[in-house]
Protein backbone atom coordinates (compact mmCIF):
# COMPACT_ATOMS: atom_id res chain seq x y z
CA UNK A 1 0.00 0.00 0.00
CA UNK A 2 1.68 3.31 -1.30
CA UNK A 3 1.34 6.40 0.92
CA UNK A 4 -1.23 8.11 -0.97
CA UNK A 5 -3.90 4.86 -0.83
CA UNK A 6 -2.86 4.53 2.98
CA UNK A 7 -4.14 7.97 3.38
CA UNK A 8 -6.88 7.64 1.87
CA UNK A 9 -7.64 4.30 3.65
CA UNK A 10 -6.63 6.33 7.12
CA UNK A 11 -9.09 9.41 6.04
CA UNK A 12 -12.08 6.88 5.29
CA UNK A 13 -11.67 4.63 8.55
CA UNK A 14 -11.34 8.18 10.75
CA UNK A 15 -14.92 9.45 9.17
CA UNK A 16 -16.78 6.03 9.53
CA UNK A 17 -14.98 5.79 13.14
CA UNK A 18 -15.39 9.22 14.25
CA UNK A 19 -18.75 9.11 13.25
CA UNK A 20 -20.07 5.52 14.93
CA UNK A 21 -18.01 6.42 18.42
CA UNK A 22 -19.98 9.75 18.98
CA UNK A 23 -23.48 9.28 17.35
CA UNK A 24 -23.64 5.44 18.30
CA UNK A 25 -21.05 4.96 21.16
CA UNK A 26 -20.96 7.83 23.36
CA UNK A 27 -23.28 6.52 25.99
CA UNK A 28 -22.71 3.10 25.78
CA UNK A 29 -18.97 2.78 25.82
CA UNK A 30 -18.99 5.19 28.46
CA UNK A 31 -21.74 3.10 30.65
CA UNK A 32 -19.76 -0.41 29.57
CA UNK A 33 -16.11 0.73 30.62
CA UNK A 34 -16.41 3.76 32.72
CA UNK A 35 -16.33 3.17 36.97
CA UNK A 36 -14.63 0.12 36.03
CA UNK A 37 -11.35 1.04 38.11
CA UNK A 38 -11.01 2.06 41.49
CA UNK A 39 -8.60 4.77 42.47
CA UNK A 40 -7.36 4.76 46.50
CA UNK A 41 -8.46 8.23 48.05
CA UNK A 42 -7.96 8.29 52.15
CA UNK A 43 -9.17 6.42 55.26
CA UNK A 44 -11.02 6.51 57.62
CA UNK A 45 -12.30 5.12 60.85
CA UNK A 46 -13.63 1.72 60.84
CA UNK A 47 -17.62 2.04 60.76
CA UNK A 48 -20.08 -0.88 61.48
CA UNK A 49 -20.56 -2.57 58.02
CA UNK A 50 -17.60 -1.66 56.48
CA UNK A 51 -15.93 -4.57 54.67
CA UNK A 52 -12.85 -6.46 56.40
CA UNK A 53 -10.56 -6.65 53.49
CA UNK A 54 -10.74 -2.90 53.43
CA UNK A 55 -9.15 -2.49 56.30
CA UNK A 56 -4.99 -0.58 56.40
CA UNK A 57 -3.41 -2.38 58.71
CA UNK A 58 -0.53 0.21 58.66
CA UNK A 59 -2.84 2.83 60.15
CA UNK A 60 -5.05 0.57 62.53
CA UNK A 61 -1.20 -0.02 63.78
CA UNK A 62 -0.71 3.40 64.01
CA UNK A 63 -3.53 4.57 65.52
CA UNK A 64 -4.30 1.67 67.81
CA UNK A 65 -8.09 1.46 66.02
CA UNK A 66 -9.36 0.33 63.08
CA UNK A 67 -9.25 2.72 59.77
CA UNK A 68 -10.54 1.73 56.97
CA UNK A 69 -9.53 2.76 52.59
CA UNK A 70 -11.90 4.15 50.83
CA UNK A 71 -11.78 3.87 47.08
CA UNK A 72 -13.42 6.03 44.24
CA UNK A 73 -14.35 5.75 40.87
CA UNK A 74 -11.33 6.45 37.99
CA UNK A 75 -12.48 9.24 36.21
CA UNK A 76 -9.55 8.05 34.18
CA UNK A 77 -9.15 4.88 32.04
CA UNK A 78 -5.97 3.42 29.83
CA UNK A 79 -7.46 1.52 27.08
CA UNK A 80 -5.31 -1.15 25.90
CA UNK A 81 -5.62 -2.37 21.71
CA UNK A 82 -3.78 -5.58 22.00
CA UNK A 83 -3.63 -6.31 18.05
CA UNK A 84 -2.59 -9.70 15.96
CA UNK A 85 -0.84 -8.66 12.80
CA UNK A 86 -0.40 -12.73 12.25
CA UNK A 87 -0.87 -13.40 8.22
CA UNK A 88 -4.30 -15.72 8.82
CA UNK A 89 -6.05 -11.93 9.06
CA UNK A 90 -5.02 -11.40 5.44
CA UNK A 91 -7.89 -14.42 5.12
CA UNK A 92 -10.93 -13.04 3.51
CA UNK A 93 -13.54 -14.38 1.03
CA UNK A 94 -15.57 -11.69 0.50
CA UNK A 95 -15.15 -7.57 -0.33
CA UNK A 96 -13.24 -7.79 3.41
CA UNK A 97 -10.43 -9.40 4.67
CA UNK A 98 -10.21 -10.19 8.36
CA UNK A 99 -7.30 -6.86 8.69
CA UNK A 100 -9.32 -4.57 7.29
CA UNK A 101 -12.53 -5.83 9.52
CA UNK A 102 -9.98 -5.61 12.61
CA UNK A 103 -8.48 -2.30 11.98
CA UNK A 104 -12.16 -0.80 11.51
CA UNK A 105 -13.08 -2.51 14.89
CA UNK A 106 -9.79 -0.90 16.68
CA UNK A 107 -10.41 2.44 14.76
CA UNK A 108 -14.21 2.67 16.51
CA UNK A 109 -13.04 1.72 19.57
CA UNK A 110 -9.81 4.39 19.44
CA UNK A 111 -11.65 6.95 18.82
CA UNK A 112 -14.55 6.26 21.10
CA UNK A 113 -12.12 5.71 23.93
CA UNK A 114 -10.36 9.27 22.91
CA UNK A 115 -13.66 11.12 23.50
CA UNK A 116 -13.79 9.64 26.78
CA UNK A 117 -10.93 11.39 27.63
CA UNK A 118 -9.02 7.70 28.06
CA UNK A 119 -5.46 7.34 27.10
CA UNK A 120 -4.69 4.83 24.39
CA UNK A 121 -1.87 2.49 23.28
CA UNK A 122 -1.60 -0.84 20.76
CA UNK A 123 0.92 -3.68 21.30
CA UNK A 124 0.95 -5.52 17.62
CA UNK A 125 1.99 -9.08 18.18
CA UNK A 126 2.45 -11.90 16.31
CA UNK A 127 4.51 -14.27 17.34
CA UNK A 128 6.51 -12.14 19.07
CA UNK A 129 6.05 -8.44 20.38
CA UNK A 130 6.12 -6.07 16.71
CA UNK A 131 5.68 -3.15 18.10
CA UNK A 132 4.59 -1.26 21.60
CA UNK A 133 2.74 2.43 21.35
CA UNK A 134 2.68 3.77 24.90
CA UNK A 135 -0.94 5.03 26.09
CA UNK A 136 -1.40 8.26 25.71
CA UNK A 137 -4.14 11.06 24.46
CA UNK A 138 -5.13 13.28 21.60
CA UNK A 139 -6.38 13.20 18.00
CA UNK A 140 -2.72 13.01 16.67
CA UNK A 141 -1.89 10.08 18.87
CA UNK A 142 -5.05 8.00 17.47
CA UNK A 143 -4.71 9.12 13.97
CA UNK A 144 -0.61 7.77 14.11
CA UNK A 145 -2.81 4.46 15.62
CA UNK A 146 -4.58 4.04 12.87
CA UNK A 147 -1.98 4.38 9.93
CA UNK A 148 0.32 1.71 11.80
CA UNK A 149 -2.86 -0.30 12.41
CA UNK A 150 -3.37 0.00 8.00
CA UNK A 151 0.46 0.01 7.54
CA UNK A 152 2.30 -1.76 9.54
CA UNK A 153 4.49 -4.72 8.12
CA UNK A 154 5.27 -7.34 10.83
CA UNK A 155 8.49 -9.29 10.93
CA UNK A 156 6.57 -12.49 11.41
CA UNK A 157 4.10 -14.37 10.51
CA UNK A 158 2.75 -16.88 13.40
CA UNK A 159 0.66 -16.07 16.33
CA UNK A 160 1.29 -16.66 19.93
CA UNK A 161 -1.66 -14.61 22.13
CA UNK A 162 0.18 -16.38 25.25
CA UNK A 163 3.35 -14.30 25.11
CA UNK A 164 1.29 -11.02 24.10
CA UNK A 165 -0.72 -11.31 27.19
CA UNK A 166 1.88 -11.97 29.25
CA UNK A 167 3.67 -8.95 27.68
CA UNK A 168 0.62 -6.91 28.25
CA UNK A 169 0.38 -7.51 32.21
CA UNK A 170 3.70 -7.09 32.83
CA UNK A 171 4.59 -3.59 30.75
CA UNK A 172 1.20 -1.97 31.89
CA UNK A 173 1.28 -1.17 35.64
CA UNK A 174 -2.16 0.71 36.22
CA UNK A 175 -5.24 -1.45 35.57
CA UNK A 176 -6.22 -1.26 32.19
CA UNK A 177 -9.05 -1.82 29.79
CA UNK A 178 -7.52 -4.14 27.13
CA UNK A 179 -9.35 -5.30 23.99
CA UNK A 180 -7.64 -8.50 22.54
CA UNK A 181 -7.94 -8.59 18.47
CA UNK A 182 -7.36 -11.39 16.93
CA UNK A 183 -9.29 -14.73 14.89
CA UNK A 184 -7.83 -16.66 17.58
CA UNK A 185 -5.82 -18.89 15.46
CA UNK A 186 -3.46 -20.00 17.28
CA UNK A 187 -1.47 -23.66 18.51
CA UNK A 188 -0.34 -22.76 21.87
CA UNK A 189 -2.15 -23.09 24.86
CA UNK A 190 -3.27 -18.95 26.06
CA UNK A 191 -5.89 -19.42 29.04
CA UNK A 192 -3.54 -18.90 32.07
CA UNK A 193 -1.95 -16.02 30.72
CA UNK A 194 -5.92 -14.61 29.58
CA UNK A 195 -7.03 -15.63 33.35
CA UNK A 196 -3.80 -13.59 35.18
CA UNK A 197 -4.48 -10.60 32.69
CA UNK A 198 -7.84 -10.23 33.44
CA UNK A 199 -7.41 -10.57 37.24
CA UNK A 200 -5.15 -7.15 36.84
CA UNK A 201 -6.43 -5.79 34.09
CA UNK A 202 -10.23 -6.00 32.30
CA UNK A 203 -9.25 -7.84 29.11
CA UNK A 204 -12.25 -8.44 26.26
CA UNK A 205 -11.71 -10.49 23.59
CA UNK A 206 -12.91 -9.78 19.98
CA UNK A 207 -12.95 -12.59 17.41
CA UNK A 208 -12.70 -11.41 13.69
CA UNK A 209 -13.49 -14.30 11.41
CA UNK A 210 -14.32 -15.09 7.38
CA UNK A 211 -17.16 -17.43 6.78
CA UNK A 212 -15.31 -19.30 3.97
CA UNK A 213 -12.86 -20.35 6.95
CA UNK A 214 -15.90 -22.19 8.93
CA UNK A 215 -16.68 -25.01 6.21
CA UNK A 216 -15.22 -26.25 3.43
CA UNK A 217 -16.97 -25.95 -0.44
CA UNK A 218 -17.00 -28.87 -2.30
CA UNK A 219 -15.24 -27.96 -4.96
CA UNK A 220 -13.35 -30.26 -5.39
CA UNK A 221 -9.50 -30.82 -5.95
CA UNK A 222 -8.21 -27.66 -4.52
CA UNK A 223 -4.82 -26.31 -3.21
CA UNK A 224 -4.59 -24.71 0.26
CA UNK A 225 -2.11 -22.68 2.30
CA UNK A 226 -1.38 -21.84 5.54
CA UNK A 227 -0.39 -18.70 5.47
CA UNK A 228 1.59 -18.73 9.05
CA UNK A 229 3.58 -21.57 8.26
CA UNK A 230 3.64 -21.14 4.31
CA UNK A 231 3.19 -24.72 3.90
CA UNK A 232 0.66 -26.17 1.02
CA UNK A 233 -1.15 -29.50 0.86
CA UNK A 234 -3.82 -30.93 -1.85
CA UNK A 235 -7.64 -31.53 -0.44
CA UNK A 236 -10.13 -33.21 -2.47
CA UNK A 237 -13.34 -31.14 -1.16
CA UNK A 238 -15.82 -33.41 -2.93
CA UNK A 239 -15.54 -35.84 0.09
CA UNK A 240 -17.95 -35.56 2.20
CA UNK A 241 -15.75 -36.96 5.21
CA UNK A 242 -13.25 -34.31 4.49
CA UNK A 243 -15.52 -31.53 4.61
CA UNK A 244 -17.18 -33.13 7.92
CA UNK A 245 -13.42 -33.47 9.24
CA UNK A 246 -12.52 -29.72 8.94
CA UNK A 247 -16.27 -28.55 10.02
CA UNK A 248 -15.63 -30.50 13.35
CA UNK A 249 -12.12 -29.08 13.85
CA UNK A 250 -13.75 -25.50 13.55
CA UNK A 251 -16.72 -26.11 16.14
CA UNK A 252 -14.22 -27.46 18.19
CA UNK A 253 -11.51 -24.67 18.06
CA UNK A 254 -14.47 -22.49 18.53
CA UNK A 255 -15.43 -24.48 21.52
CA UNK A 256 -12.12 -24.53 22.78
CA UNK A 257 -11.78 -20.62 22.66
CA UNK A 258 -15.26 -19.60 23.97
CA UNK A 259 -14.52 -22.19 27.22
CA UNK A 260 -11.00 -20.23 27.78
CA UNK A 261 -13.43 -16.80 27.83
CA UNK A 262 -15.69 -18.09 30.32
CA UNK A 263 -13.40 -20.03 32.76
CA UNK A 264 -11.03 -16.81 32.77
CA UNK A 265 -14.39 -14.39 33.04
CA UNK A 266 -13.72 -12.58 29.92
CA UNK A 267 -16.25 -10.79 27.85
CA UNK A 268 -16.65 -11.68 24.18
CA UNK A 269 -17.96 -11.48 20.56
CA UNK A 270 -17.09 -12.91 17.45
CA UNK A 271 -17.56 -10.78 14.31
CA UNK A 272 -17.01 -12.04 10.65
CA UNK A 273 -15.97 -10.28 7.49
CA UNK A 274 -19.97 -10.00 6.28
CA UNK A 275 -21.48 -8.96 9.88
CA UNK A 276 -22.16 -5.55 11.21
CA UNK A 277 -19.73 -5.26 14.13
CA UNK A 278 -21.20 -1.72 14.71
CA UNK A 279 -24.29 -4.60 15.86
CA UNK A 280 -21.85 -6.56 17.71
CA UNK A 281 -19.97 -3.79 19.31
CA UNK A 282 -23.64 -2.37 20.49
CA UNK A 283 -24.55 -5.71 22.24
CA UNK A 284 -21.13 -6.04 24.11
CA UNK A 285 -21.25 -2.31 25.20
CA UNK A 286 -25.04 -3.10 26.47
CA UNK A 287 -23.60 -6.45 28.04
CA UNK A 288 -21.61 -4.97 30.05
CA UNK A 289 -23.38 -1.49 30.76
Amino acid sequence: MDTTELLKKVRQIEIKARGLSRNIFAGQYHSAFKGRGMAFSEVREYQYGDDMRDIDWNVTARYNRPYVKIFEEERELTVMLLIDVSESLSFGSSTTIKRDRLAEIAATLAFSAIQNNDKIGVIFFSDKIEKFIPPQKGKKHILFIIREILGFEPQSRGTDINMALRYMTNAIKKRCTAFLISDFIDGHDYKQALRIANRKHDVVAIQVYDMLGTELKSVGLMKVLDPESGKTMWIDTSSKKIRGEYRNWWNRRQAEMDNAFKQSRVDSISVSTDDDYVKSLLQLFQHRG
